[in-house]
């Protein structure tokens, strides 16, 4: 079954032809990212105005690159939510106007939903049709096992969730501010670096501990240069990260303007609390600062392990206890390598696999649009034509049985 993806959540404008879920024909992808850079982040209205632009010379590439006719074609999925409802109206219209005009099944497709079956999609080339022929539409080899764990994180959700079957999602821990992605944007922005934050903040860490090697230093010290706080919410796997954001912030006020570390400080007598005299800076960030230095990249390394603790332990630990064999990660973060490598490092020893999509598939694609949409069909729903965009669109939770 050959299924065209159409992605337009947000500023990105994508389509794809994606064969039995799994296997890629086409994945094209028009960016925003020069657009919005100067904003430091995206504008509504001018991201759904370059989509309409955009979408139709996208959809005809793809048909393209997969050298397909639309006589080929088995159905067409597009986002309908969450996302901004400019952009979502732009991928939705065109999707059911498309499956109208063709006389194809349209199938309305949950962007983070979407984000998950990213981890059904491979790359390379096809399987031979021998291989493929009879095998069930529900597990191909390679697949994801069930139930798995998934921590999705990107730049409007942070959520751990467990995934017992096609369509079977059961919330164990949110965001209660900010998500993950969002954090890295906003702190991004703090220390001066471009959007999207993420990959910026990445490119920072890893500048620091190539500095941290070449002084013969071991790299961990840039990931502990400043004490940032985690809020652990003990006895739920719920993430905030409001208070890192806010901590990060007062110490870029400080070490980006060349200023010597805070001084420590006695609290009041009548305060009723103890002495403090701890610096948020540790030994490598009083170094840095004393002589001066912006500490851009070691701000960055230390945020960036704050984030990556807490999202590693949480997900280790729910893991454990609903002792799944297998995590996925789905989302723009999940593209972070600091991630990847923490979560190894976390679920090894419990022999849990850990698997994720390729890069490509981790940030917003019309390639994980039609691979949802696939599975959607093969259990036989469809969507109607009079299916509206929900810009506050979550995934479909159920509780647990």
């Amino acid at each position: 079954m050959l299924v065209l993806g159409i992605e337009s959540s947000c500023d990105e404008t994508g389509a794809a032809i994606v064969k039995d879920g799994r296997y890629l024909l086409s994945n094209v992808v028009a960016s925003q990212i020069e657009i919005h850079n100067r904003y430091g982040g995206v504008v509504p209205e001018v991201a759904s105005r370059q989509q309409l632009s955009s979408i139709i010379p996208v959809i005809e590439t793809a048909l393209d690159n997969a050298a397909c006719s639309w006589e080929e074609i088995d159905a067409v999925g597009a986002t309908f939510g969450p996302g901004l409802a400019g952009s979502l109206l732009v991928g939705l219209t065109v999707g059911k106007a498309l499956a109208l005009a063709k006389n194809l099944p349209f199938v309305g497709v949950n962007h983070l939903e979407a984000h998950i079956y990213a981890n059904w999609l491979r790359k390379g080339t096809l399987p031979p049709e021998k291989d493929s022929a009879g095998a069930p539409w529900d597990f191909n080899e390679g697949d994801p096992m069930f139930p798995l764990i998934c921590l999705v994180v990107s730049g409007a959700h942070s959520e751990l969730v467990l995934v017992k079957g096609h369509g079977q999602y059961e919330l164990l821990g949110r965001t209660r501010d900010d998500a993950a992605g969002e954090a890295f944007d906003k702190v991004a922005r703090v220390l001066g670096l471009e959007y999207p934050g993420g990959p910026s903040i990445e490119k920072a860490a890893l500048r620091a501990e190539e500095e941290l090697l070449q002084q013969k230093k071991p790299v961990e010290l840039a990931r502990s240069a400043y004490r940032l706080p985690r809020a652990w919410l003990r006895g739920t796997y719920d993430f905030s990260f409001s208070g890192l954001k806010t901590a990060m912030l007062h110490l870029a006020e400080g070490a980006t303007a060349n200023q010597s570390p805070p001084k420590t400080y006695e609290a009041g007598k009548n305060s009723g609390t103890v002495n403090r005299q701890r610096s948020q800076y540790t030994h490598i960030g009083m170094q840095a600062a004393q002589k001066g230095s912006t500490n851009v990249a070691l701000l960055a390394a230390s945020f960036q392990e704050a984030v990556v603790d807490v999202l590693a332990v949480k997900t280790r630990l729910a893991a454990q206890e609903y002792h799944v064999k297998q995590v996925v990660l789905a989302g723009g973060v999940a593209a972070n390598l600091s991630l990847r490598a923490r979560l190894e490092q976390e679920l090894l020893p419990l022999r849990i696999r850990l698997s994720y999509p390729p890069v490509e598939f981790c940030t917003d694609n019309a390639a994980m649009i039609a691979s949802a949409a696939y599975f959607h069909l093969c259990q036989g729903e469809q969507s109607g034509l009079d299916l509206d965009v929900q810009p506050g669109l979550s995934l479909p939770f159920r509780k647990s049985e």
